[in-house]
């Protein structure tokens, strides 16, 4: 492609969108139907010297100006108190319940690996030794050791909102580490679950299982279905890599990486109520079957609101993407 008779035969076009966005909101239907077609030949002619021709200042001059007119096509759009009210009702929800065919196996597997664990350290004294010796594993597991002041040791508010930034943290990472073909997050998930594991054989061995599962189950069911649903959702983006379906693939990647985007919002809400409950429930004076029944009733609720909400949202059609107005445009841009 000759640039130079390119820019010849094109440059009174880009001279007049140029004029027509600095007209703003002062255009007539007429000139707002001409800035639409300007912008469309804009975004291909930019797409042309992209390929062929590329020049620095020309496709510089060009990019600014399909931002410019693709903003004022599309317009802007503010979020409102009725999206936040949306992705709480009918997105988030919509997208845990659709990806349940990811966490719960994760879930299931990863209790299972835990079990095992927990078994094989709490009847195998050789492996108890070769984690700490006898005097700091009795220091740990006996009544009022490290175990059980591990959740009183601080300030309530302090200690939960430590707890909420870990596991977002932890969250997060499963979500935005999975683009890496998920293996990443099987990783973060064994090291969960070896920590429950080492605590389930350490207390078992030293008779006081039911004191660990008082101490870790009115948090730890809420939180740990948070930690489930952020590797689920991690997976599911590491396969989109490998089968994108009928979508192209960078199609694909962009809409599950917007919904693990919303899903990361929407689990550091959940995450917030388990770090309440771990703050401030289970260090409590309450018994053990009254901080059970909390974690047990935070996790129903959990279960019914994505089943309820999120399968009848699902069901309509709502996949947790933002909506089609604020995506890419399908028209060719710069992007």
């Amino acid at each position: 492609m000759d640039l130079d008779v390119f820019v010849t035969a094109h440059h009174a076009e880009w001279d007049r969108l140029e004029h027509l966005l600095h007209r703003g909101r002062r255009l007539t239907g007429a000139e707002a139907d001409e800035l639409v077609t300007l912008y469309q030949r804009t975004s291909t002619h930019l797409s042309h010297i992209q390929s062929s021709a590329p020049d620095p200042l020309l496709t510089a001059r060009l990019t600014q100006l399909v931002a410019r007119a693709r903003s004022t096509v599309t317009g802007t759009r503010r979020a409102t108190w009725r999206d936040a009210a949306h992705f709480l009702t009918e997105g988030f929800p919509a997208a845990v319940y659709r990806s349940r065919r990811w966490w719960i196996p994760a879930a299931l597997t990863s209790i299972a690996v835990a079990a095992v664990i927990g078994w094989w350290i709490g009847t195998h004294p050789e492996v108890q030794s070769a984690i700490a010796a006898p005097d700091a594993l009795r220091q740990m597991t006996r009544p009022g050791g490290e175990y059980e002041t591990y959740y009183s040791s601080h300030p309530a508010a302090s200690f939960a909102a430590q707890v909420w930034t870990n596991n977002a943290q932890a969250t997060a990472m499963c979500l935005v580490l999975g683009a890496f073909l998920g293996i990443p997050v099987l990783w973060i998930l064994f090291l969960n679950m070896l920590n429950l594991g080492v605590g389930i054989g350490l207390m078992s061995s030293a008779g006081r299982l039911d004191t660990f599962l008082g101490l870790v189950l009115p948090h730890g069911l809420l939180e740990l279905t948070a930690v489930f649903v952020a590797a689920g959702t991690g997976m599911r983006l590491g396969w989109t890599v490998v089968d994108p379906g009928p979508r192209t693939r960078r199609a694909a990647l962009a809409e599950q990486g917007r919904a693990a985007v919303g899903m990361a919002i929407g689990l550091a809400l959940v995450l917030f109520v388990s770090g309440m409950i771990e703050g401030f429930v289970t260090p409590s004076g309450l018994p053990t079957w009254a901080r059970i029944t909390i974690g047990i009733a935070a996790e129903l609720a959990f279960l019914v609101y994505v089943y309820v909400l999120g399968g009848r949202a699902a069901r309509a059609g709502e996949v947790g993407d933002v909506e089609a107005t604020a995506r890419s445009a399908e028209l060719p841009t710069a992007a």
